[in-house]
């Protein structure tokens, strides 16, 4: 799970609990929240991703970096509280390749 690299929990469950703690000291919910990911380009893994936030309202950024492997995506989603970010984060991270920021 490539959320976890050089984090100092290594176990997931740890990692989602510590953020969700985080996003409820840090936010007023509901709101708009950024979710950034790099994954390798490719039209398959950003559908996999859009499936994610399906029945959300969000806007959305997409860019290639410089040789093209590899793809920046930026979602603005309104959110209801810090349990949806912790459960899309979860079901994005089940998508091999993606890289959670």
């Amino acid at each position: 799970m490539d959320i976890l690299q050089g984090n100092q929990h290594a176990n997931p469950e740890d990692f989602y609990s510590s953020l969700k703690e985080k996003l409820e000291g840090h936010h007023d919910f509901p709101e708009d929240y950024l979710f950034k990911f790099i994954i390798p380009t490719d039209d398959a893994k950003l559908t996999e991703i859009y499936k994610v936030f399906d029945g959300i309202q969000f806007t959305l950024g997409n860019r290639e970096s410089k040789n093209g492997k590899y793809t920046a995506c930026n979602i603005n989603a309104f959110v209801l509280d810090a349990d949806q970010i912790v459960k899309i984060y979860k079901e994005v991270a089940k998508i091999e390749g993606v890289i959670l920021l």
